[in-house]
């Protein structure tokens, strides 16, 4: 494609023709023709003419006629050639806009010359124009934001339908009015603080919340900017008006989720520390009681309180990192009416705390549990307990802010057969024990119920919800193998249901060791205890003493190393590694000794530590623990 302007000629005399592109060929593509129908043929195939020059007396049409009919086809600039005779065709032509010069013939060369280089830029122009204005409305029609332009006396004089929006019109209502006079009277000192602004400075942004509908708030960045000064000194501008409450809510999303992952990894050490002290407490205490023969009954109290006190210690611990960290589901038998039993004290205290935050004056809730099956007992099910008693209790804290004039939570668990699915995703057939959470309060709308389960929806006031509780539980409770589903109904209250399959096979491994079939216990053991917590090293041992076996101690992974390469040729049985410890950790240890002694047994002591740090078939026993707890597990590590 050339970038020279493209030239069509008409003329019913072919000398004209040669005439005209000897003039004009050097600046110019030329297309000539004889036929004026002819020419109109071309113009109907070819879109970049850009100049037409026509005789105006030709025997198939006249050229006035013709370029009339040009005009209906193309935007081509028009120029006729005529003699005197033909002025008034000429001149009619003009004034109905269907050419832009004239020339008679004969022609002054520079001047025709001169005619069509300024037809050919004014077409360039004119193309160029319309292109802007089609950019301009296409913008303004397809742009989410609210696009505006005002003239010098701030009159909106282009404005989309987003931009007319929020000022409860159309675009027409808008153009020719003033900013101010469409505006929220509440937002006007605002806006006049801004076109302050931005006759100070040329621009400004500013963000600002607006309020809406029902008492709702949205948040709005206003963008205003100086477009320049045209050829009349007069100074026009552009307002962009950006609905941005979505952005906001997504950024307070993700600072909550940086917090609670900051929070996590602030619990994790303290649990770490805090773990290590209760073992050495508990451990001590233990051992106190077992060393304390003829102990008076007071003192026997006084110990047994404080082992008392730390066991609550130690399971608090537990719920803090199940609920302040992420971890891989441990799917164990659990006993959901002696789970839901031991929770009753802690869901009445987080309720009642959650309702002290509220507005004062708020009426009491009622917590209501119903443990047994009206059939019989309820089995045992499959499932991570930690994470089954974080959901409980994200229910009950929901089911407390849907309750703002107060009324009653009641928590049951029964059993359910299911029959065959009957659509793809929905459970197996088979027995599974629905844990139910039930509410008084103001219920759900369908709409709302069809979306609960979505990551980030929430019906609560900003700041009371990340909208992440529900879908957490329903990840956890599907992965688990079970479903969770809800009814609910506006002002008739909400039941969450929580199926979880029954368990069915042999127990293979639970956090709470004594839970287990007894192992035969090995006496006179040769044990190497490593820990860098002295305390706990001391405690450790010390079981292992009490049991019966040789303990050997190591404050750290390359100590224990170097003990073992010196224990020649009597090696220990069994390694108890702590995992986490300084320069070299647990799991580290592990392997060195593991790969020059295949046949020393490891058993790992840990108070916060992921699984996927340690080798898959490991033996873990979690801080604190009883010295029966340990003496379980070395009997395993020794089973093998």
């Amino acid at each position: 494609m050339t970038d020279r302007p493209v030239v069509l000629l008409v003329d019913d005399e072919p000398e004209i023709l040669v005439a005209l592109t000897d003039l004009l060929e050097d600046s110019f593509t030329i297309l000539s023709t004889t036929s004026p129908v002819e020419a109109l043929d071309i113009l109907a195939r070819r879109r970049d003419v850009d100049v037409i020059v026509s005789d105006q007396r030709m025997p198939e049409m006249g050229g006035d006629v013709m370029l009339a009919r040009a005009r209906g086809m193309c935007d081509a600039q028009a120029i006729l050639l005529t003699g005197y005779a033909d002025i008034g065709a000429v001149a009619a032509a003009l004034n109905q806009g269907r050419i832009s010069f004239y020339s008679h013939k004969p022609w002054d060369g520079d001047a025709l010359r001169a005619m069509v280089v300024q037809a050919a830029h004014r077409h360039k122009l004119e193309g160029e124009l319309q292109t802007e204005r089609m950019l301009l409305r296409g913008l303004l029609g397809n742009l989410r934001a609210g696009l505006a332009f005002k003239d010098p006396d701030g009159r909106f004089i282009r404005i989309n339908r987003n931009a007319a929006a929020f000022y409860g019109r159309d675009e027409a209502d808008c153009l020719g009015r003033r900013e101010e006079d469409l505006s929220d009277p509440a937002l006007l000192p605002a806006l006049h603080a801004a076109e302050a602004r931005l006759e100070a400075e040329g621009r400004d942004e500013e963000v600002l919340p607006v309020s809406g509908p029902g008492g709702s708030v949205s948040w709005r960045e206003f963008t205003r900017a100086r477009l320049g000064v045209n050829a009349r000194g007069e100074a026009y501008s552009v307002l962009i008006n950006r609905d941005i409450t979505r952005q906001r809510e997504m950024e307070a999303r993700l600072r909550q989720a940086e917090k609670m992952q900051a929070l996590g990894t602030m619990a994790g050490g303290i649990a770490h520390d805090f773990n290590n002290l209760l073992t050495a407490v508990m451990g001590s205490l233990e051992l106190a009681v077992d060393m304390g023969e003829g102990l008076d009954d007071r003192t026997t109290h006084l110990l047994d309180n404080a082992m008392g006190a730390a066991r609550r210690g130690a399971d608090l611990t537990r719920r803090l990192l199940n609920f302040s960290r992420p971890r891989d589901l441990s799917l164990q038998p659990v006993d959901v009416n002696a789970l839901l039993r031991g929770m009753h004290d802690l869901l009445v205290q987080g309720v009642t705390a959650r309702r002290r935050e509220g507005a004062a004056g708020r009426r009491p809730v009622e917590i209501g549990m119903e443990t047994a099956d009206p059939g019989g007992e309820v089995p045992l099910v499959r499932t991570d307990a930690g994470q089954l008693e974080l959901a409980l209790l994200n229910l009950c804290l929901n089911a407390s802010d849907a309750m703002p004039d107060g009324g009653g939570i009641m928590l049951s668990a029964h059993v359910a057969r299911l029959e065959a699915p009957v659509a793809e995703g929905d459970l197996p057939q088979g027995e599974y024990v629905v844990v139910s959470v039930a509410d008084q309060g103001t219920g759900m709308a369908p709409e709302t119920l069809a979306r609960i389960f979505e990551p980030f929806f929430t019906t609560k006031d900003v700041g009371r919800g990340t909208g992440l509780g529900l879908s957490m539980i329903y990840g956890f409770v599907r992965h688990a193998g079970g479903d969770v589903r809800v009814t609910s109904a506006p002002g008739q209250g909400t039941q969450v249901d929580l199926y979880l399959p029954v368990h069915r096979c042999p127990v293979a491994a639970l956090d709470r060791p004594e839970a287990l079939e007894p192992l035969p216990v090995r006496k006179g053991l040769r044990i190497l205890v490593v820990d860098d917590e002295d305390t706990v090293r001391t405690v450790t041992a010390g079981f292992l003493r009490g049991m019966g076996h040789e303990a050997i101690e190591a404050p750290g992974g390359e100590e224990a190393l170097a003990q073992i390469d010196a224990m020649t040729p009597h090696r220990p049985d069994l390694v108890v590694l702590d995992v986490m410890m300084p320069k070299m950790g647990g799991e580290e240890a592990a392997r060195r000794i593991g790969a020059l002694y295949p046949e020393t047994r490891i058993l790992f002591l840990t108070g916060y530590a992921d699984n996927a740090v340690l080798p898959e078939d490991a033996l873990v026993l979690r801080k604190p623990f009883t010295q029966a707890e340990l003496s379980g597990h070395v009997a395993r590590a020794m089973g093998g």
